[in-house]
């Protein structure tokens, strides 16, 4: 209650990752950590400035709000059931962004896929500037593998076979000392 009357209550909101056209890449709920009031951290989140932590529900996760595109106000975005999201008078297609990329700093593309609600949209890295830098020639495996057991490959067989030759016995009353200095 103290908090609520002197204005330091934590503000939570939506994690945006990324924003394409007519697709949100949502992370999900966080709270936002910062010991300025209330209405400074909300007036903030309004003009897209806000700066400092947030944490990530689910996981306690703590991360730079500069790695989302946008940090929106609970009451300012209504998911829907079929997987959509009302957010600015519009009407966006949702991806869920599993915590994997939410410090990934690269572009991220939605795949069809399954997430919390069953079927739906999952974001993942792009890797296809990196495919298209790979050469096709060496990308090719050199050859054939084959894979067999480790001791396959040699040459004699993992129990010896007893040998006619007899070590001579030790007399058992009689040590042997070595002499390092003798060679062999």
């Amino acid at each position: 209650m103290l908090k609520k009357l002197f204005g330091t209550s934590p503000v939570e909101a939506w994690v945006i990752k990324q924003v394409d056209d007519g697709l949100l890449h949502l992370c999900g709920q966080g709270t936002l950590e910062s010991r300025d009031k209330r209405k400074a951290v909300l007036a903030a989140l309004a003009q897209g400035q806000f700066q400092g932590a947030v944490r990530l529900a689910g996981g306690g996760l703590v991360l730079n709000a500069r790695l989302f595109a946008a940090l929106v106000p609970l009451d300012d975005l209504t998911l829907t059931d079929d997987g959509q999201a009302h957010w600015q008078g519009r009407l966006w297609r949702v991806s869920q962004v599993p915590q994997r990329c939410w410090s990934f700093e690269g572009r991220l593309v939605a795949q069809q896929g399954v997430n919390v609600g069953g079927l739906g949209l999952v974001s993942v890295e792009d890797v296809s500037g990196i495919r298209r830098r790979v050469d096709p020639d060496t990308a090719q495996p050199p050859g054939e593998v084959i894979f067999r057991a480790d001791n396959e490959l040699e040459d004699h067989p993992l129990v010896a076979e007893p040998r006619d030759e007899r070590r001579p016995a030790r007399p058992a009353s009689r040590r042997e000392w070595r002499d390092d200095n003798e060679r062999l």
